[in-house]
């Protein structure tokens, strides 16, 4: 058995030194098919149909993603086996390149939730919301994903929530990709709308585990970093990236306020508006061998912001800095697949509209360490185990809200597991039974909010199912 491993991975070696050499397009496409071994695979929809493959190519367990996976994103999602609409110019330059079928599918989940510990309800603390949540939808999502263009792709997510009762946009990522075979490099420019959307393993916020869970409204982490989520799809940006010979990849780019069913221009009644461009930075190095890959890398960025209720021409704003470091290990045999997942982030904030505004410190920090391991069984059966720590200076004014989503003390200090058991029984489907256990909230494990509730940090210890669905 192991010869005949060594001999596939010289096999393979020279296919892709040859194809590499060759400059086309179609490489990755053959590469994925060698890598898979003909393994049943997962993905959105619409880009199986475009490729042809089935989607483990691109993913262990949707939604993770595999190496050839992370090639397809950063070669702009253009690798097509259908029939085209095209036209060329008189020099036979591609002008025109339209998939035959429209790179549309569906994403539909519906979950059950149970908290410890019923919240006290909005409108009357001396009472319970109701426990024992059922949402169908929690959300369901149209995707248009895949080419646009002979060298342009899309991921654009659009959303149905519950709670909202409407459609909005969610993750969008438009890319432009091309390559110089000759030098093994590919580089493209991406246009999103949230920090880290555009990265291409599953360390970084927007990727990373849990990769669902319930829906927002209960009590948990009373802080999170700037990049870790608080800009999604409330910004746009451009950035430019390059990979180099597989394993080297650089991006930089700007971000601006672009925040969804707000004033526009933006006013006092937009909360959280950017003071100019937010700098966005990523790194990271990738090793393969046999069936592994190794990648280790570092992220951040830098945002000024004018606090929520004001103007956004004059004044003092708040300074975010962040700086993270993330490493992923992955390896995926013909039946056991196995990762690891890991980040840091450090924030420094400085708040000088805050500060005089709302009697924060003036400098804080805030850190967050994540560690995920995944297992699956024939991509049939699956078990995560995930850790959060979050810690930081203790500042009343910004962490004590006064109900159970704060912290009495005014610490952010949170930490929790997550233990989670999925099932496939069919490629597109997929059913999670999710548990998470807070061992502190607001730096405490009891009385944690100091409302008087006698609310602690494992009453909002929470069981998650959910039933999620591609087509």
């Amino acid at each position: 058995m192991r010869d005949n491993a060594n001999k596939k991975g010289v096999l393979m070696k020279s296919i892709l030194q040859f194809l590499v050499q060759s400059g086309r397009q179609l490489w990755l496409v053959l590469l994925g098919m060698v890598l898979l071994g003909g393994n049943p695979v997962h993905a959105v929809p619409s880009f199986a149909r475009q490729t042809g493959m089935a989607c483990a190519a691109c993913h262990t367990v949707f939604p993770e993603l595999t190496p050839f996976g992370r090639e397809f994103k950063l070669n702009g999602y253009v690798i097509s086996n259908l029939k085209t609409v095209g036209d060329i110019t008189l020099n036979r330059e591609d002008i025109l390149e339209l998939n035959e079928i429209p790179p549309v599918s569906v994403m539909f989940q519906t979950s059950y939730t149970n908290v410890g510990k019923p919240i006290p309800d909005s409108g009357d603390p001396t009472h319970r919301a109701q426990n024992d949540q059922v949402l169908f939808p929690q959300q369901m999502s149209l995707f248009i994903a895949g080419k646009i263009a002979p060298k342009i792709g899309s991921f654009i997510q659009l959303t149905y929530d519950q709670a909202s009762d409407h459609f909005t946009i969610d993750n969008a990522d438009i890319r432009f990709a091309d390559s110089l075979p000759s030098h093994d490099l590919v580089y493209g420019v991406t246009l999103s709308n949230s920090p880290t959307v555009t990265d291409p393993w599953n360390t970084t916020p927007v990727w990373g585990f849990p990769f669902s869970g319930p829906a927002d409204g209960y009590p948990g982490p009373v802080a999170g970093t700037m990049i870790d989520g608080a800009l999604g799809q409330a910004v746009g940006g451009a950035t430019a990236y390059v990979w180099w010979r597989h394993a080297f990849y650089g991006e930089a780019g700007v971000y601006r306020s672009s925040p969804v069913a707000a004033t526009s221009p933006l006013d006092s009644s937009t909360g959280g508006a950017l003071d100019g461009v937010a700098p966005y930075w990523r790194f990271a190095y990738q090793h393969q061998w046999d069936r592994n890959s190794l990648e280790v890398g570092t992220y951040g960025m830098y945002v000024e912001q004018y606090p929520d209720g004001l103007v956004v021409d004059s004044g003092p704003t708040d300074k975010y800095t962040d700086v993270a470091a993330d490493v992923q290990y992955q390896f995926i045999g013909d039946e056991n697949i196995f990762s690891v997942l890991s980040t840091y982030i450090h924030e420094d904030q400085r708040l000088d509209s805050s500060f005089v505004n709302s009697g924060t410190n003036n400098d804080n920090t805030l850190e967050t360490f994540k560690v995920t391991g995944n297992y699956y069984y024939k991509r049939r059966y699956g078990l995560s185990l995930g850790y959060v720590n979050t810690w930081g200076t203790t500042d009343a004014a910004l962490y004590n809200t006064g109900d159970v989503f704060g912290s009495g003390s005014g610490s952010p200090d949170t930490d929790y597991f997550v233990a989670q058991l999925s099932y496939l029984p069919w490629l597109n489907t997929k059913f999670v039974l999710q548990y998470t256990a807070y061992n502190n909230i607001g730096g405490a494990s009891s009385n944690y909010d100091g409302t008087g509730d006698g609310r602690n940090a494992s009453d909002n210890n929470t069981l998650y199912l959910e039933g999620w669905f591609n087509f």
